[in-house]
């Protein structure tokens, strides 16, 4: 499909259910930036509620679930839970945990920009929080901003080589956003080399990946 090797864009205009099928798609494809090796390491995690809708849950949609929500219902969820949150930063603004977990409030329900945004104000109080920094670059590729989204993880991995998840990223990005295989092969090919604790399934994964972005393009 045409819009599987064109990145994520994610119009202002766009309904849930199209940012739920977008998510679905990315998911089917390994897209879960962030997530394949986030069990290695140590982030501030939010408490989120169970009415909003994970990034990585099933559409409802698709399972024949609840009618979904709008973008504007989704976000005046987030908004609501984000409120206690948003209090507390009135008093402590460079509260790096308070940010984080704003950020993933509002990436949880594919307000991605409004994420991003609360990631940057984190990193600007721990600039070295690489993994943040690779938190922000999967939403400002569901985003649409391809480029900065590879900027952020080049920083990521400049400040941390050996970075399973922004290595990850790195690879699947520019193999979906930039339709850069070469390059998502020798991310993925780095990421296996500095990382050889890496479990068997996680390596695999990798392995499956760089079989398919390594095979030759079919014309029709």
């Amino acid at each position: 499909m045409a819009d599987e090797t064109q990145g994520v864009e994610l119009a202002a205009g766009w309904k849930a259910t199209q940012v739920y099928t977008m998510a679905a798609v990315c998911l089917a494809l390994g897209l879960a930036l962030g997530y394949l090796f986030r069990g290695s390491q140590a982030q501030p995690t939010a408490s989120l509620p169970p009415d909003i809708p994970q990034t990585t849950a099933k559409p409802a949609a698709m399972g024949g679930g609840h009618p979904m929500p709008t973008i504007e219902q989704m976000k005046h969820m987030a908004d609501k839970k984000a409120e206690p949150l948003l209090a507390q930063l009135k008093v402590d603004p460079n509260n790096a945990s308070l940010l984080i977990q704003v950020g993933k409030i509002y990436e949880s329900t594919h307000q991605f920009k409004e994420a991003a945004d609360y990631y940057q104000k984190a990193l600007q109080v721990n600039p070295k929080d690489v993994a943040t920094r690779t938190q922000m670059a999967s939403c400002l590729y569901y985003e649409g901003d391809v480029d900065e989204a590879i900027g952020q993880l080049q920083q990521a991995l400049h400040d941390q080589p050996k970075d399973a998840n922004s290595l990850f990223n790195l690879g699947m990005i520019k193999w979906k956003g930039k339709n850069d295989a070469s390059g998502a092969v020798a991310a993925w090919q780095q990421l296996l080399k500095s990382n050889p604790q890496l479990e068997d399934a996680k390596k695999a994964q990798v392995q499956k990946f760089i079989a398919e972005a390594s095979q030759p393009k079919t014309t029709n």
